[in-house]
């Protein structure tokens, strides 16, 4: 950040008053900028023995697979923004269940939030973001293309889970992935 949403001048690190870290504030006004992590929210649609997947037609990781979920937006709910993406990026209704995992990556200052869902008919169709979506069993799931981590871990627990008949909420702070060469 280099300029003040406020009042345009520039704006410098440091620490405020009250405060333990480096902020933005403003050269002139003296506000103070926050930066906070990004909801990343989205669901795990179930119907019977099968999951909704996307294949993401965006950066990152365009061409793999994952649930719908993306950024949660200013005036919403955690559940409104799960309906939502559901929505945008697969064109299907759900009915939000309970969060069933969240998951921490302070590496890039996010925190991925994942409800469990039923579809309410199966009437979806790829939305602007997605190449194709897809209902998938345990076994067809294409787990090798599988685009991040919590939607993999949170898809493993859902099955291990489901075959004992007993859910519970997973949470997890994630370091970033090792670099493949």
């Amino acid at each position: 950040m280099k300029y003040c949403s406020l009042c345009g001048a520039p704006v410098e690190l440091r620490i405020p008053p009250d405060d333990n870290r480096e902020r933005h504030v403003c050269t002139n006004c003296g506000e103070i900028h926050y930066q906070n992590p990004k909801l990343i929210v989205g669901a795990m649609p179930e119907w019977e023995d099968k999951i909704l997947l996307c294949r993401r037609a965006i950066e990152p990781r365009y061409g793999l697979w994952t649930l719908p979920a993306g950024f949660m937006e200013n005036g919403e709910t955690t559940a409104g923004a799960a309906i939502r993406e559901t929505l945008e990026e697969a064109n299907a209704r759900i009915a939000v269940g309970d969060l069933y995992s969240m998951y921490s990556l302070p590496y890039i200052n996010q925190v991925h939030l994942l409800f469990h869902a039923k579809l309410l008919d199966l009437d979806f169709s790829p939305g602007q973001e997605s190449l194709e979506v897809k209902l998938f069993s345990e076994s067809e799931i294409p787990w090798d293309e599988i685009a991040f981590r919590p939607v993999r871990y949170s898809l493993e627990f859902y099955f291990a889970e489901r075959r004992s008949g007993k859910f519970s909420f997973h949470i997890g702070e994630l370091s970033p992935p090792a670099q493949r060469v």
